[in-house]
């Protein structure tokens, strides 16, 4: 398969070439573990789940790296606001590594339960501070960066191609390229951001680290470059996110990563995902409101609704969230699951072919199934465009005769929409051989409890057993070996 991706650095569609023939690195941003995922932040790692499944099912050896931010994010991304994990901390009154063990363990509940693949590689950035450290010293070394105020910080000023990635001009930026940013009197720029904090303006910060500049901990942007290189090397070719850090967070790493290594590209590909809307307004924790994966299950809705949900949608369009449409997914789903699970009866029962023109039927079939499975191809290749691949997918089961192979080319599609069909048709089954199960070992208690009524010649109660599981179809035969029965 030959994948064409919409790179962010450059603006336009193009064809994937890993710099290593039949593998993948791939770096996804991970979630700040300092309250639940809302559902807009599970559409990112949908995203992510849908192109490590579609090169792999190509046959690439993805390593997907994620990192989890357990320190130093602040509320706002370009060094303002407040410290989310220390907030939280506060509020709940936990320590600060408590409320990320357990928002990491929300997180990855949630995840599994949208059947989002784990990464090879979930990294801390607790866990990482000394390559975190090693990194900025290298910056540092190549004259990026100027301490002020107690705290070492990047001169984008030193940075050429700053902003580039996010098409900002600089010369423009005092004015109109961070007007958001909280004022930092210490920043030579308005642009600039910490690499590493000794001064921080929260009174007893909850996690230091002793550094070369200082007790005290690292900015946010620097955890993903440093952990990313260590784990995919300092070139590698996928790096995907929100489309909220395309302006600062992933333009910072950038500079901050290509000063250190003198490398340009640090990264070949950027994907980037759109929010999801309700109500025209993009999804927020800080705003408040916001809906959790368990908001949509007390609702009466699968988490894998919510995945067929996202799946109609192209993830680089604004996707408009409302339980109306939610609920239009969760019938099509329904309806995407009978239909396999009839697939797979009718072959089982091997109820195809008895007709004079059965034979014709099949050849038709496999020809319609190659049709269906380039299609669907063609649809991942093209930008990972799952709505046009649930298309194909319908368009199979809808128009191709049932045949173990039509069921295979479903499972194979499946792989990469990651719907669960194959475990539905399992289930299907299992919970049919769990009633049979149920349901002979009821016969059998019934058949001894007549055997005991009739030793103690309670006729009346042996002849009622006979006559209900008569009523049911089951039939009592005694013999010399005792009482048998069968379905009437």
């Amino acid at each position: 398969m030959a994948f064409c991706f919409y790179n962010t650095l450059g603006r336009e569609k193009q064809v994937f070439e890993p710099i290593n023939k039949g593998k993948a690195g791939f770096y996804g941003c991970g979630p700040t573990v300092y309250n639940y995922a809302h559902i807009g932040n599970l559409r990112a790692y949908v995203h992510h789940d849908i192109l490590v499944r579609s090169l792999r099912r190509a046959g690439y050896e993805v390593n997907h790296v994620m990192n989890i931010t357990d320190v130093g994010h602040l509320s706002d991304d370009a060094d303002g606001g407040d410290d989310k994990m220390v907030k939280t901390a506060e509020e709940r009154g936990k320590s600060v590594l408590e409320i990320a063990d357990y928002y990491t363990k929300a997180f990855f509940c949630d995840t599994d339960r949208m059947n989002i693949t784990r990464p090879v590689i979930i990294c801390k950035a607790t866990e990482h501070i000394n390559e975190m450290i090693t990194l900025i010293e290298r910056i540092e070394k190549n004259g990026f960066t100027y301490i002020a105020g107690g705290n070492l910080y990047f001169d984008i000023s030193k940075f050429p191609s700053y902003g580039d990635f996010a098409l900002l001009r600089l010369d423009e930026s005092t004015q109109k390229g961070f007007e958001r940013i909280e004022q930092d009197e210490n920043k030579r720029n308005p642009g600039d951001f910490v690499l590493w904090f000794t001064k921080s303006k929260f009174e007893n910060q909850a996690l230091i680290w002793d550094s070369p500049w200082g007790c005290g901990y690292p900015g946010w942007h620097i955890e993903c470059s440093a952990m990313s290189m260590k784990y995919l090397g300092e070139n590698f070719d996928i790096h995907a996110g929100g489309i909220d850090h395309i302006p600062i967070h992933h333009t910072n790493e950038i500079a901050q990563s290509e000063a250190a290594t003198g490398k340009k590209p640090w990264v070949n590909y950027w994907l980037h995902n759109e929010f999801l809307v309700m109500d025209k307004g993009k999804m927020s924790k800080s705003a408040g409101g916001f809906l959790t994966l368990q908001s949509l299950i007390d609702e009466g809705f699968d988490p894998l609704d919510y995945r067929y949900f996202l799946l109609g949608g192209h993830y680089r369009s604004q996707l408009q969230f409302s339980f109306e449409s939610l609920k239009g997914a969760k019938n099509s789903r329904k309806s995407l699951v009978d239909k396999v699970r009839g697939f797979a009866r009718i072959k089982a029962e091997e109820n195809l072919g008895n007709t004079s023109n059965g034979d014709a039927e099949i050849r038709r079939g496999n020809s319609d199934i190659t049709n269906y499975i380039e299609g669907f191809n063609k649809a991942i290749e093209d930008d990972l465009n799952t709505p046009r691949a649930l298309a194909e997918l319908w368009g199979l089961l809808k128009e191709v005769p049932a045949t173990q192979e039509a069921l295979t080319a479903v499972y194979d599609m499946d792989k990469v929409l990651g719907l669960g069909l194959e475990d539905a048709v399992k289930n299907e089954k299992n919970s049919k051989n769990s009633e049979d199960e149920g349901f002979t070992r009821e016969i059998e208690e019934l058949i001894t409890q007549r055997t005991e009524a009739k030793k103690a010649k309670d006729f009346v109660t042996a002849d009622n057993i006979r006559q209900s599981l008569k009523d049911r179809g089951i039939i009592l035969e005694d013999g010399p070996a005792g009482t048998i029965w069968r379905r009437g």
